[in-house]
């Protein structure tokens, strides 16, 4: 299959999710200019995290009105998979192709660890190669990662099994403790209601050698692989 990964002025990951992709999953990867229309035939958009021209007014407002969001949200109505990590999470969330959005960490800080997620719901394209219930080891670094979302509009999200990622602590229990930076529900990723979009905090390409602490972020690449294989 073919990937686009798209760079805008102040993406940091990029690069990284290049290097999963194609090093590590041997995929035909390619990077996207942001002042490009053209996904050069992509079968999966990846925007990236990083800090989108410089994170000014909020994080992704800025990113949500480059030429290439043009495309992608066309791409996204059509049925078209779309991955958005961290930074691209937020631009999901201000091009309206995610509900909610995210705001400041409780702790009004900036924090970058190793969390645990539990997989809600396995039965998406960005999950079906793990299990439901499967706990995920994956870091994080951000400022903006606080969920919220509406109280109507999260239940539906919950009711259709719209939330495929949650903070839990190693028992896999959703708890204040385990949720590092105050999000709603423990949320930490969620889909769309067609579930062709997925956005998430954690940054599944830090997390594809054992070397560097886990590989456990390639579960996430291989589902969409498997989805579309």
């Amino acid at each position: 299959m073919k990937w686009g990964v798209v760079t805008f002025p102040g993406s940091l990951d990029d690069r990284d999710a290049l290097f999963a992709l194609r090093d590590v999953l041997e995929q035909d990867a390619e990077l996207l200019w942001h002042k490009d229309r053209d996904l050069r035939n992509a079968d999966c958009v990846v925007l990236p995290g990083g800090f989108s021209y410089g994170d000014y007014l909020r994080c992704g407002a800025m990113a949500r009105f480059s030429p290439v969001m043009e495309s992608v949200v066309d791409f996204a109505r059509r049925g078209g998979l779309v991955l958005g990590i961290c930074n691209g999470f937020q631009i999901l969330c201000e091009a309206h192709l995610l509900p909610g959005a995210l705001t400041r960490n409780r702790s009004l800080s900036f924090i970058c660890e190793r969390i645990i997620v539990k997989v809600e719901n396995s039965q998406t394209p960005f999950t079906c190669a793990a299990d439901s219930g499967e706990l995920l080891r994956l870091p994080i670094k951000h400022g903006e990662g606080r969920y919220v979302a509406p109280a109507d509009e999260l239940r539906r999200m919950e009711d259709r099994g719209q939330i495929l990622l949650r903070y839990v602590d190693q028992n896999g229990e959703a708890t204040d403790s385990a949720n590092p930076n105050g999000s709603t529900h423990c949320i930490a990723g969620v889909a769309n209601d067609t579930f062709n979009v997925f956005g998430l905090m954690p940054h599944p390409e830090h997390a594809v050698e054992p070397m560097l602490g886990g590989d456990d972020g390639i579960r996430i690449f291989r589902s969409i692989i498997q989805s579309l294989g």
